[in-house]
């Protein structure tokens, strides 16, 4: 059975509705609306998403972090109706000043200790995370995109676009490849909404170019022992502008991923928890039927399979 076929049997057997719909979306000529209808039911009332949508954290209340992860879908599918309650919904949520201080949304919240967490969610007060830009950078980016234009959330989202833009220029390359990645769509957002006018996009963008080479575990390694970088964290296809500049060790990942799909057509997962054993037993599970998603279509992006 080959690597596709492992995958789909898995999805099959024990992905969660979300991932099952995703799944048939991009392989199966699933409709986008499967995938909404089944993302909706992470959304809360204020707009935000929670209920382990993320799967590392079952805290059910609206978070920045889970919200992120719904935006991620929605991109993922190119949904781009900025009036459909699902986006509305977010924009709300965004819009509240809940989780948020002003220049940053809480990459960490409190309400996590009070539900099965990853200890990484675990915190002892509302944090930015040492004021770095995950998720913010790639929420100011949505924001952007989708509020509209001159609207108070629209001009807010401008501002904080502006300060992770010279935040992260005026600083030396990253090291957390989470933040890299909502700068490679703070960049993508603006370049869909047009607004050259708040930051330099060409200097993001070489920024980036120079950054994601940098952020690359190219010793390979490492893959094998330990939660690292690799190329699928940032581009997913051969046309990305930071394709070129990496593409053989985005080939080598090609490789990696069919020679290291387990029987189950799962991949292991570079990280556990330290409590909760039986929720992260299930946290497992559900980060196997994603994990299947994105890597099926890694190999796709990069014309290693065709359907």
């Amino acid at each position: 059975m080959n690597t596709l076929y492992k995958s789909r049997a898995l999805i099959y057997r024990n992905a969660r509705p979300l991932d099952l719909a995703r799944w048939q979306y991009h392989f199966e000529n699933g409709s986008k609306e499967a995938v909404l209808a089944a993302l909706d039911a992470y959304q809360n009332e204020d707009g935000g998403f929670g209920h382990a949508l993320e799967p590392d954290a079952w805290n059910p209340n609206s978070s920045p972090i889970q919200t992120w992860t719904a935006t991620e879908i929605l991109r993922e599918i190119d949904f781009t109706d900025a009036t459909h309650p699902i986006i509305q919904g977010v924009l709300c949520y965004l819009a509240s000043g809940q989780d948020f201080n002003g220049h940053f949304w809480y990459n960490n919240v409190f309400s996590n200790n009070d539900y099965p967490h990853a200890p990484w969610w675990h915190t002892e007060s509302d944090s930015t995370c040492h004021n770095d830009y995950n998720p913010t950078a790639c929420l100011a980016g949505f924001i952007t995109r989708f509020a509209e234009n001159g609207s108070k959330l629209h001009q807010l989202g401008c501002r904080i676009a502006k300060e992770a833009y010279e935040a992260y220029i005026g600083q030396s390359l990253l090291n957390d490849m989470h933040t890299v990645l909502c700068y490679i769509r703070l960049l993508q957002y603006c370049e869909e909404a047009g607004v050259n006018e708040i930051i330099d996009l060409s200097t993001l963008k070489e920024r980036l170019k120079e950054q994601i080479k940098h952020s690359i575990t190219h010793n390979t390694a490492k893959w094998e022992t330990g939660y690292i970088c690799k190329p699928s964290q940032f581009f997913n296809d051969c046309n990305s502008v930071f394709y070129a500049d990496n593409k053989d060790i985005a080939h080598y990942e090609c490789e990696y991923i069919i020679k290291s799909q387990l029987e189950d057509g799962s991949w292991n997962a570079p990280w556990s928890w330290n409590a909760y054993p039986d929720e992260w037993a299930i946290s497992k599970n559900w980060w196997k039927g994603s994990g299947a998603v994105l890597n099926m279509l890694y190999l796709k992006g990069m014309g290693r399979i065709t359907l």
